[in-house]
């Protein structure tokens, strides 16, 4: 133990020496004159020699307590500057934000809700990277991630978003050179546009939902691609058929650029999920973050009045 561990002996000393004696510092300190008396003592015994002279009439500094009183002044102001910033860190939604995202919802979704957030709370500032694993990018320092699918990791806490719902869609050119679907096996021969990632629905067959029937069929991907956007550009020019996120499309079949294909069928939905590092408390602007990101997500995800939109009868 050196003289420097014990804060509390340093801030009895400085006390002692801004109120001139030991009775007014035990009053500034709510402290009995004994105990601030033994706190002297035990700094005087760490230091090896006296820091005060004390006689009936006043008090003074020796040559080694003049020295220490600069240092443990500087000390005990440095502590208190990283006490109030901690402080500030946990109580104010002010700071830095790291956040990551898949790209595809990272560059739409995600990036409108960071300029809403930040529009709200001008203190923050947010930095987006795009990542597929949650555990690397929250091991790497992020504060919170923004994806599609679900987490197993006990390290990474997660708060459910939602589900993302998903349907077969394709250009209305597409779909008029092609014999009318009925069912979801009339489309297995159809060029397809699929994922490359098992993890957001991609796979080499097909599997659609019609309440409790399920159809899977194989199928032969003219264009295979790690992101969805880019699938959706080649469907939007009749290249073939995909099955894409609703948040993606949704513009898309209003606009008529897109037709959901047999409308009654839709594939698996996926979870959609905030996640941030499991420890017991988050600085008050994740905590924030994470509370927005929740309600934003809502009116992404859960269904809306489509009305205009152009579907394929089944």
């Amino acid at each position: 133990m050196t003289v420097f561990t014990d804060l509390a002996l340093l801030r009895a000393f400085v006390a002692i020496v801004d109120s001139g004696s030991i009775s007014a510092a035990a009053r500034t300190l709510h402290l009995t004159q004994p105990t601030l008396s033994r706190q002297l003592r035990a700094l005087e015994d760490q230091c090896g020699t006296a820091l005060l002279r004390r006689d009936t009439h006043k008090m003074s500094l020796t040559d080694a307590g003049d020295r220490l009183l600069t240092d443990a002044q500087a000390l005990l102001s440095l502590a208190e500057e990283a006490e109030q910033r901690l402080r500030s860190d946990l109580t104010a939604i002010s700071g830095n934000i790291k956040v990551f995202a898949t790209i595809d919802f990272g560059q739409s979704v995600v990036s409108r809700l960071i300029a809403s957030f930040i529009q709200a709370h001008p203190g923050v500032t947010i930095e987006l990277a795009y990542s597929n694993r949650p555990l690397h990018m929250i091991e790497e320092g992020c504060d919170a991630g923004i994806i599609a699918g679900s987490v197993t990791d006990e390290r990474v806490a997660a708060r459910s978003l939602g589900r993302i719902k998903r349907y077969p869609v394709a250009s209305p050119s597409f779909v008029r050179d092609r014999e009318r679907a009925t069912k979801p096996l009339d489309m297995r021969e159809w060029p397809w546009l699929t994922l490359s990632s098992t993890q957001f629905g991609g796979a080499r067959k097909v599997v659609l939902y019609m309440g409790n029937r399920e159809e899977t069929f194989p199928v032969r991907p003219v264009m295979i691609s790690e992101g969805v956007t880019s699938i959706r550009e080649a469907a939007r020019m009749g290249l073939g058929i995909a099955v894409l996120p609703e948040w993606l499309i949704q513009e898309d079949l209003l606009s008529g650029r897109l037709v959901r294909v047999l409308p009654r069928w839709q594939a698996r939905e996926l979870a959609a999920q905030v996640v941030f590092p499991v420890q017991r408390r988050l600085p008050l602007r994740v905590r924030a973050f994470v509370d927005f990101v929740t309600e934003y997500m809502k009116a992404v995800l859960e269904p809306r009045v489509r009305e205009g939109a152009r579907y394929l009868p089944a």
